[in-house]
């Protein structure tokens, strides 16, 4: 089962990615890991460095996707972009954190996409 929801996440970040260049967002950077957590993805948009988390699923029988994202998991994402932000030196610029929730169709893997722009702050 790990692995599984291993492969539904690389396609959902590979779809969220896309996605965001599509929309006018630059990627900066993909599963950032440090000893704290990871980051899915990294972007710009305008003005705002954005640390983009990324849900997928088949359908929503358990939810929609953004609500995995709990407080606890918002800590983590916070925690380790501040460890991004400090090696990566971007003392300079405003941050947003967004949410994509990507749900696949069941037949044919056709993504339905919703950004969530500025999803939550701490």
């Amino acid at each position: 089962m790990h692995s599984f929801n291993k492969d539904i996440g690389s396609l959902g970040e590979d779809i969220a990615e896309t996605y965001l260049r599509q929309v006018g967002y630059t990627v900066l950077d993909r599963n950032f890991r440090c000893k704290i957590g990871e980051l899915d993805i990294i972007g710009k948009d305008g003005d705002y460095i954005c640390f983009i988390e990324v849900k997928t699923r088949y359908g929503s029988i358990y939810g929609s996707p953004c609500e995995a994202v709990t407080y606890s998991k918002c800590l983590k994402i916070y925690k380790t972009a501040e460890t991004y932000i400090m090696r990566k030196k971007l003392f300079k610029f405003n941050f947003r954190f967004d949410v994509i929730e990507i749900i696949l169709n069941n037949s044919n893997n056709k993504p339905s996409i919703r950004l969530i722009k500025d999803a939550f702050q701490i």
